[in-house]
């Protein structure tokens, strides 16, 4: 466990941790009860092409909604499903019932559970829960681990990794607009290795050490505020590409040191 300023800045952090805890535990029920069911028939979002929500995400984030009303009601809550709830506290959860629908559609088991805890100053802390492999990468408020069926270890990032000798992850080829894949592809270019389709699970292999670098484009606040306090607590850095602020989503940035965050922000702005 580490030690963080945030823990003074929150002396009920434990209760919060706990609260979070037991969201994530909600949530996990919710999602596996429908997770590789034939009867999980999805909706479209949209008009022309797919983005596609189930009962499960919705059921996912009335559980831990019900859990922060009980638990936590002066805190405001943005959700993917059910939008902005106010509040009064000065923090705001930030909720994505299922990080992944596609994945979780297709029976593969690289979806999330994210909860996130933002202030006025932005991401405090950040739940990455994988439900099916028992896997909950928790960050900020003094902590940084994983659990998982086979035990818990700290979270942290690795390093001394050059560019060319990087792993870089992505959930779609595509990575937003063309001139977004294009940047993307340059940074591609110079890395070792390059991985697709993980959504929020990519975020969690950099915390554990595993890669070094994620970058995507087109997110909202609830894909990606969790991901940052984990990631920060596990000694990384996240940001847009201009290096500014991410946590209110679009082009983002995750790297395991900052001369990876560097090299890599160099190439995407050509």
């Amino acid at each position: 466990m580490t030690s963080s300023p945030d823990a003074a800045r929150f002396p009920d952090a434990p209760a919060i941790r706990a609260t979070a805890a037991a969201m994530a535990d909600a949530a996990r029920a919710e999602t596996l009860r429908h997770f590789r069911s034939p009867a999980l028939v999805p909706d479209n979002k949209l008009a022309t092409g797919f983005d596609p929500v189930t009962e499960a995400d919705r059921a996912s984030e009335r559980a831990m909604r019900a859990i922060l009303a009980r638990e936590r009601p002066e805190d405001a809550i943005l959700g993917e499903e059910y939008g902005v709830q106010p509040g009064r506290s000065g923090l705001t959860w930030v909720l994505d019932p299922i990080d992944g629908t596609r994945a979780y559609l297709c029976g593969a088991p690289t979806w999330g559970v994210l909860i996130g805890l933002s202030d006025a100053d932005g991401p405090r802390y950040g739940v990455i829960d994988q439900p099916w492999t028992g896997e909950r990468f928790e960050g900020g408020l003094g902590t940084a681990r994983m659990t998982s069926p086979h035990g818990e270890r700290p979270l942290a990032v690795r390093r001394g990794v050059a560019l060319d000798q990087a792993t870089l992850l992505t959930t779609f080829p595509e990575v937003g607009t063309a001139e977004d894949g294009a940047a993307f592809r340059r940074v591609a270019a110079q890395v070792r290795l390059t991985r697709y389709g993980l959504d929020c699970y990519a975020y969690a292999l950099l915390a554990m050490g595993q890669v070094d670098l994620v970058i995507e484009a087109g997110l909202q606040p609830y894909d990606i505020v969790a991901p940052i306090a984990v990631i920060a607590a596990a000694g990384g850095i996240v940001t847009d590409w201009q290096g500014g602020p991410a946590h209110g989503g679009g082009r983002v940035i995750a790297a395991a040191t900052p001369e990876l965050h560097a090299a890599a922000l160099a190439l995407l702005n050509g």
